[in-house]
């Protein structure tokens, strides 16, 4: 059991509660959980209805996405449990802000994920307006991370924007980066955004996210197991990260800009490549577990 808890909530990145409840009892504790449609779909009692060769109406697929994040909402903190809409490339705000009102409801900690897209954005910004919690989701851009500081501005509840950190280095850049960058960014804000580092691959990932002082990070059960068998270390003034791929080549810097949050949120560039591929697989996880006549 952890005895030296972090100052960075620790959410388990899981859409089982099984999970849930071993990581709880590994920690003592678990801050909050992020569920996605891929993390839905890996669901065992999902996956053993596919294995069965039964499928899910749309409808379906909604109740069973409800009951998972119910099982979860008691068994976490005050990070709450971050469930996403159903969006593909083509869904307007107003169909991802309805989605969002319905799931908002199921628990009381929910927080809801819209994408860093501008339709993601136009979302957020009328939930925030109704004081629905929002966590703005695959992020993969300095610029992406101060739209969603500008969009949200006045929110009277926090706003988590996530941060993908192994897509990135997935492709040769340091996604741990990114992270320190929004973090320096957002330093001249009024603090209602707070950084989740999320897509973690490694404990070096973890511990780097302590370091930068993250407010949260979600993690997979893999990892935190990994963290758990070396003894739950917490770096110190000597941690040195350094980010390098499978065969130890450092990753490419990722460069700190100069950005204006009091611009429009419309004026900074959300286009990436990393955030199209990341709707089309969530979408592509969704219907897999759909019938065909859904």
């Amino acid at each position: 059991m952890l005895t030296n808890r972090p100052k960075t909530k620790i959410l388990v990145d899981s859409g089982d509660p099984n999970e849930t409840l071993r990581i709880k009892s590994l920690l003592g504790f678990v801050d909050g959980q992020t569920t996605n449609p891929s993390l839905i779909a890996k669901n065992p009692e999902i996956q053993q209805l596919i294995a069965s060769g039964d499928t899910l109406s749309a409808e379906e697929e909604k109740n069973e996405y409800r009951k998972i994040v119910q099982s979860i909402s008691p068994l976490v903190g005050d990070a709450g449990v971050s469930i996403e809409v159903f969006a593909d490339l083509d869904t307007t705000a107003e169909e991802m802000l309805a989605q969002g009102q319905e799931m908002f409801s199921w628990i009381p900690n929910a927080y809801i994920k819209y994408p860093c897209t501008r339709e993601g954005l136009r979302a957020a910004q009328m939930s925030v307006q109704e004081r629905i919690r929002v966590n703005m989701t695959l992020c993969f851009s300095q610029e992406q991370a101060a739209a969603v500081y500008a969009a949200t501005e006045g929110s009277k509840e926090p706003v988590y924007v996530s941060p993908f950190v192994g897509r990135l280095d997935d492709r040769g850049e340091d996604g741990m980066d990114l992270v320190r960058n929004i973090k320096k960014m957002y330093e001249r804000s009024d603090g209602h955004v707070h950084v989740l580092a999320a897509s973690i691959r490694t404990v070096d990932h973890l511990l780097c996210s302590f370091v930068l002082s993250a407010e949260l990070a979600t993690v997979p059960t893999t990892v935190l197991d990994e963290w758990a068998a070396t003894g739950f270390p917490i770096p110190d003034q000597d941690f040195r990260y350094k980010g390098v791929d499978a065969s130890g080549k450092l990753l490419k810097a990722i460069p700190y800009k100069e950005l204006d949050l009091n611009l429009p949120w419309q004026s900074f560039d959300l286009a990436h490549e990393l955030t199209t591929k990341g709707i089309q697989k969530f979408v592509a996880d969704y219907q897999s577990t759909l019938s065909r006549s859904a």
